[in-house]
C-alpha cells in the first residue's frame, strides 16, 4: 500500500512538472562554428510588418537559448550577427533546433505541434523549390542562347511545377486543420494569389477554432473577406480621397460607361513603364465613356504631382500620401502595383489587373458591345 502511495505521489509530480512546462517555453539552437559572444536577436512582425526585437541573447559553447511564455503560437525569427537568421513559431514546450551556420536555411526544428509541422512543410517544399530554381537557370541560359523551342518546353514544365507547388500547399491545410503552420500557408497563398477568394474561403474554414483564435489566422480572416468584397462580379466598394488640388472626389462621382481603377505610384517602374499605353487608350475611348482614377500610393504630395505632369495623365487623381497604409489599398486588397480593377457603368467589377495587350483587348471588347 505504501509503495502504490509512493508511486501514485511520483505521478502527481510529474503530472505537476509537465503541466508547469506547457506554460513556458524553451527554445535551444545548436549551432557549430559561430564564436562565443556573437548576439543572436529574437524578432518578430509589428502590425504594420515591421521587425521588432522581442528578446536577444549570446552564442556560448556552440549553442544558444530562449525562454519566456506564449499564449499562442507565433511566428519569430533568430537572427544571428553576420549568419542569418531561423523562423521558428514560438509556442510553449521544449523546442529544438539545429542549424548549420553556412546552410542556414537547412536548418532542422521540431519538439513542438507547430514546429514539428513546420519542418515537415519545409520539407516538403524544398524539392519543389529546387526545382523551380534548376529551372530558371536553365531558362536563363536559354534565353541567352536565344533557344525559343527549349525556352517554350521550360515554361511549359514551370508552370507544371507552380501547379504542383499549389496541390502541395492546399493538401497540407486539408491535412493538417489543427496546426498554426497551415493559417500561415493561407497568408502565403494570399500573398501569391495562387488560390481564388471562394477557394481561400473554403480553406479557412476547415481550420480547427483554436488556429482560427490566432493572429495569422484572423488576418487571414480578414484580407479573405477584403478579397471577396473585390473579386471579380462584386460591386467595387465606393470610396473617396484628396485630389491634389485638395478637394474631396469619390468614385461615385466620376463612374463611366467603364471605369479604371488603377492603383500606381511615382516610385513604381512598372507603373510609370504601363502609363503611356494607358494614356493612348485612354484618348481613344473617353468620347465612347471610358473614365479613369488613379490611386497613387506616394508619401510625398510633391513626388506625385511632379510624376503626373512628367507622364501627362490626364485622368482622376487622389492620394491619402499614406503608401502601403493606403485606406483605399487596403479596402480593395492591393499588395502589389501597378494594380487595376475594371468597372463597369453598374460599378460591378468585371475585370482586373490588365495590362498591355490584355488591356487592349478587353476595352474593344467592352467598347463595341
Amino acid at each position: 500500500m505504501k509503495k502504490i502511495g509512493v508511486l501514485f505521489l511520483m505521478a502527481l509530480i510529474a503530472a505537476s512538472c509537465g503541466q508547469q512546462h506547457k506554460d513556458s517555453y524553451t527554445i535551444t539552437v545548436k549551432i557549430d562554428g559561430v564564436e562565443d559572444g556573437k548576439t543572436v536577436f529574437m524578432k518578430k512582425a509589428d502590425v504594420n510588418n515591421q521587425p521588432v526585437d522581442v528578446d536577444s541573447t549570446t552564442v556560448q559553447q556552440g549553442q544558444f537559448t530562449f525562454t519566456g511564455k506564449a499564449d499562442t503560437p507565433e511566428i519569430h525569427f533568430l537572427l544571428i550577427d553576420q549568419v542569418g537568421n531561423i523562423p521558428v513559431i514560438v509556442e510553449n514546450g521544449d523546442i529544438e533546433i539545429e542549424a548549420y551556420k553556412d546552410s542556414i536555411n537547412f536548418s532542422k526544428m521540431g519538439g513542438s505541434p507547430s514546429n514539428d509541422d513546420f519542418y515537415e512543410f519545409i520539407s516538403g517544399t524544398r524539392g519543389i523549390g529546387e526545382r523551380i530554381n534548376a529551372l530558371r537557370q536553365q531558362m536563363m541560359k536559354a534565353s541567352q542562347e536565344r533557344d525559343t523551342v527549349t525556352i517554350a518546353t521550360l515554361q511549359d514544365t514551370y508552370g507544371d511545377i507552380q501547379e504542383e507547388a499549389k496541390e502541395y500547399e492546399v493538401n497540407f491545410v486539408e491535412g493538417h486543420p489543427d496546426s498554426y503552420i497551415s493559417a500561415l500557408v493561407l497568408e502565403k497563398m494570399l500573398m501569391s494569389q495562387s488560390q481564388t477568394p471562394e477557394e481561400l474561403k473554403e480553406l479557412y474554414s476547415s481550420l480547427s477554432e483554436d488556429v482560427k483564435k490566432t493572429a495569422v489566422a484572423e488576418r487571414v480572416a480578414k484580407q479573405i473577406e477584403n478579397l471577396t468584397k473585390v473579386s471579380v462580379g462584386a460591386t467595387a466598394p465606393e470610396f473617396s480621397a484628396p485630389t491634389p488640388e485638395g478637394e474631396e472626389l469619390a468614385l461615385k462621382d466620376i463612374k463611366g460607361k467603364i471605369t479604371i481603377i488603377d492603383f500606381w505610384a511615382a516610385w513604381c517602374k512598372p507603373c510609370r513603364a504601363e502609363n503611356p499605353h494607358v494614356v493612348k487608350l485612354y484618348e481613344k475611348y473617353k468620347d465612347q465613356g471610358l473614365s479613369i482614377i488613379g490611386v497613387s500610393l506616394d508619401r510625398k504630395k510633391e513626388d506625385w504631382e511632379k510624376a503626373i505632369a512628367e507622364d501627362q495623365l490626364p485622368w482622376h487623381h487622389v492620394s491619402n500620401l499614406k503608401f502601403w497604409q493606403d485606406p483605399i489599398a487596403q479596402l480593395y486588397n492591393v499588395k502589389a502595383i501597378p494594380a487595376t480593377f475594371i468597372l463597369d457603368e453598374n460599378g460591378k467589377i468585371i475585370a482586373k489587373d490588365l495590362r498591355g495587350e490584355a488591356l487592349d483587348t478587353k476595352l474593344a471588347e467592352l467598347f463595341e458591345m
